[in-house]
């Protein structure tokens, strides 16, 4: 299937979802359970769609990075710290979806998707650090968490901003707008390398893909804009309606 195949409704259908998961990714997680389902809504079968969302994930991470980066809340020194494990576990998982079926993770996304949500609501302080609490050094636990959000972000991709905030704020102590600048920087440097391996694997609609990764890139640009001006607050209230929203869309399957 290529781009000339589609209609104008479709084409309609994956800018909406390529926006919102965008605005969704860079602020929160959970964009690709939009735009995987808007990828196999025109047409393409779920092992392409996941290979092409990547396409729009890579180009709107990348984005996003240098808005944060040009608004100085990209904390840079940090970053070869938490790349190494991610990638490892990222390169892992993509070969691992080559062959596997991703419905087996499902049980298991859902229950620690549950779980960051009643933590997020309940004991904020354990997911989100204090406005003076000063970030951690990567350790064995932190590096092998970070290891699994790369190795399910090779895999399947979807709801791992979650994941990787739960590692970053939660372990690492960041606060969560500079867990967020460094979620969409690793999210760049890792859906890199899985958009090599699906690429090989013939996996990727290039076409399709272009056209949902403009929009999203406007949408990651424009959860910038917000993630630096509106209160912490907020963005905890964010992650918490968007990750029950992930929950029942899983539930709902």
């Amino acid at each position: 299937m290529t781009l000339s195949d589609l209609s104008p409704g479709s084409l309609l259908l994956l800018c909406g979802a390529g926006l919102a998961a965008g605005f969704i990714n860079t602020l929160a997680g959970g964009g690709s359970l939009l735009t995987i389902p808007a990828l196999m809504l025109v047409g393409l079968p779920v092992d392409v769609a996941n290979g092409t969302n990547r396409v729009a994930v890579w180009l709107q991470s990348w984005t996003a990075t240098a808005a944060f980066h040009q608004k100085g809340r990209l904390p840079l020194n940090d970053i070869g710290a938490v790349v190494l494990p991610t990638l490892v576990g990222t390169g892992a998982g993509a070969l691992v979806a080559t062959v596997a079926d991703a419905t087996i993770l499902e049980p298991v996304v859902f229950g620690l998707l549950v779980a960051i949500a009643l933590t997020m609501a309940l004991r904020p302080r354990l997911l989100t650090p204090a406005e003076a609490e000063s970030p951690r050094a990567v350790t064995r636990r932190s590096g092998l968490a970070l290891f699994g959000c790369g190795l399910y972000a090779g895999f399947i991709q979807a709801g791992v901003g979650y994941f990787m905030l739960a590692a970053l704020a939660g372990m690492l102590r960041y606060d969560l707008v500079r867990a967020n600048a460094l979620k969409v920087l690793l999210t760049g440097v890792f859906t890199t390398l899985a958009l090599v391996i699906f690429a090989l694997a013939g996996d990727v609609a290039w076409g399709i893909g272009a056209v949902v990764a403009v929009a999203a890139a406007v949408g990651g640009w424009l959860g910038v804009k917000v993630a630096v001006r509106v209160d912490p607050r907020a963005i905890r209230w964010l992650l918490v309606t968007t990750i029950t929203a992930s929950v029942v869309a899983l539930a709902l399957r």
